[in-house]
C-alpha cells in the first residue's frame, strides 16, 4: 500500500476464518466459541475481526467497557462479556447496551442490581472464580458458594455464566490445569447443590482449546489462536492448524555505503568493519518495533534477511543490505511475515528481543494503519491520521 509510505500492518481476514474453522472442528460436542477481541483484537482491529468470526461464535469477550462499546457502535449485536473489573460509573452504559460483566463481590453485585432496578433493565453477569491465577474472582469454597447464591438471587441481575482462567495450560505438564479444572467443577457442583443453576460455564483459553478437550464445557474463549499464533511451543500444533493473520510491511527510504570505522545509530553500538551498504527504514520503537531488537533483529528485503544495525531509533532504523544488491529506495521491507521462501514470525521476534510473542502483535502502534485483505485483495483500511 504505497498510500501508506512509512508502513502498514496487513491483516489476512481469510486466515482468521481458517483459524476459526480449525478450532470449531476441534471442539468437544456442544461447546461454542467466545471470540476474544480485547486490545483491539490483539492489534488486528477488533471490529473487522469480530465481523469475520461472527458466524462462528456465540459472543465476544473484551477487557474494558470501552472496547465493548466500540463493537456495539459498529453494529456487533451478539453478547459481549467484559472480562475485567467494571466500576460503578459504567453500570448505566453496561445496562443500556446489554453488555455482560464479570462479577465476584456481593456488594458490587447488589449495587449493579440497584442500577438495574432504577432503569428497569436486567443486567447480565458471569461469576469469576479464582482457581489459580490469583488475579480476580471468588475462591472456590463454601463461603463463596453462599455469596454466589446471594448474587444469583438478586433482582434485575441474571447470572448467565460462570468462568475461571487457566494459568499454565500452555505447558506440557497439565497437572496444574487439571487441578484448576477440578476446583472449578467442584465449585459448580457446590452451587448446584445449593440450587444455583448457571447455564454457561467456560474456562478454556486458546491452550485449553488445543490441549484440554475435557475442559471445553459450554463455551471456550478463543484468543491468540484466532490470530494465528500458538500459546506456546508446548501445545499440540497438529491438533489445530493455525495461520498467522498479521504481516508488517514498510519500505526502504534511503540506501548508502559507509566506510570501515563508521558508526551507525545512537551510541555507536555498531561500527562497520568493512564497506557496508546500509538501508534506512522509517520504522522505530514508537511504531512498535522493539528497541530490544537493536543489533539482534532481522527484516526481509527482496526475499532475503537483512540484520538490524545498531540501535533502533524512535522513528527509524538501519539494516545491512550489503549482500542484497537489488535493494534500493522503495523496496518493500517485511518486518513480520513472509517474503518468498523466508519468514519472520512473532515468535522469532520475541525470542530475538527477549519479549513475548503476544506482545509483538499488540505493540504495533497507531502510526501503522491496518489494511484488510480478502482473497489477496485489499478491501478496507483503518488509520488514525484524520484525528
Amino acid at each position: 500500500m504505497q498510500l501508506y509510505d512509512r508502513g502498514y500492518a496487513a491483516i489476512d481476514l481469510d486466515a482468521i476464518e481458517s483459524n476459526m474453522k480449525a478450532m470449531r472442528d476441534h471442539l468437544s460436542p456442544g461447546a461454542g466459541i467466545m471470540g476474544v477481541v480485547k486490545a483491539d483484537g490483539y492489534g488486528h482491529g477488533a471490529v473487522w475481526a469480530a465481523r469475520v468470526m461472527d458466524s462462528y461464535v456465540q459472543g465476544y469477550a473484551v477487557s474494558t467497557v470501552d472496547e465493548a462499546l466500540i463493537l456495539r457502535r459498529h453494529g456487533i449485536k451478539k453478547n459481549i462479556l467484559v472480562l475485567g473489573v467494571v466500576g460503578e460509573s459504567r453500570y448505566n452504559e453496561v445496562l443500556d447496551n446489554e453488555i455482560r460483566i464479570a462479577m465476584f463481590q456481593y456488594d458490587k453485585a447488589k449495587l449493579f442490581s440497584h442500577y438495574g432496578a432504577a432503569r428497569k433493565k436486567t443486567g447480565y453477569i458471569h461469576l469469576a472464580v479464582d482457581t489459580g491465577m490469583s488475579r480476580i474472582g471468588m475462591r472456590p469454597d463454601l463461603e463463596s458458594a453462599e455469596t454466589a447464591k446471594k448474587i444469583w438471587e438478586l433482582p434485575f441481575v441474571e447470572t448467565e455464566g460462570i468462568f475461571t482462567h487457566f494459568s499454565r495450560a500452555d505447558e506440557t505438564d497439565k497437572n496444574c490445569s487439571q487441578q484448576q479444572l477440578l476446583k472449578f467443577t467442584s465449585f459448580v457442583n457446590m452451587l448446584e447443590n445449593l440450587g444455583v443453576h448457571i447455564p454457561i460455564k467456560h474456562c478454556s483459553n486458546s491452550a485449553g482449546i488445543i490441549d484440554l478437550k475435557q475442559a471445553h464445557m459450554d463455551l471456550v474463549r478463543a484468543g491468540i489462536s484466532i490470530y494465528g499464533l500458538y500459546p506456546s511451543d508446548q501445545v499440540d500444533r497438529e491438533a489445530v492448524p493455525l495461520k498467522p493473520v498479521m504481516s508488517w510491511k514498510s519500505y526502504v527510504v534511503y540506501v548508502k555505503t559507509i566506510e570501515p570505522g563508521t558508526p551507525v545509530s545512537y551510541g555507536g553500538a555498531f561500527v562497520a568493519k568493512a564497506p557496508t551498504r546500509v538501508a534506512t527504514i522509517p520504522i522505530g520503537y514508537a511504531d512498535g518495533y522493539s528497541r530490544s531488537l537493536s543489533g539482534k533483529g532481522q527484516v526481509l528485503i527482496c526475499g532475503q534477511r537483512a540484520p538490524v544495525l545498531g540501535r533502533v531509533c524512535m522513528d527509524q532504523m538501519m539494516v545491512d543490505v550489503t549482500h542484497i544488491p537489488e535493494a534500493r529506495e522503495g523496496s518493500t521491507v517485511t518486518l513480520l511475515g513472509r517474503d518468498g521462501e523466508e519468514e519472520i514470525t512473532a515468535e522469532e521476534m520475541a525470542e530475538s528481543g527477549g519479549g513475548f510473542h503476544y506482545e509483538i502483535l499488540c505493540s504495533v502502534g497507531k502510526r501503522m494503519p491496518r489494511v484488510y485483505y480478502k482473497k489477496g485483495k485489499a478491501i478496507d483500511c483503518k488509520d488514525y491520521f484524520s484525528e
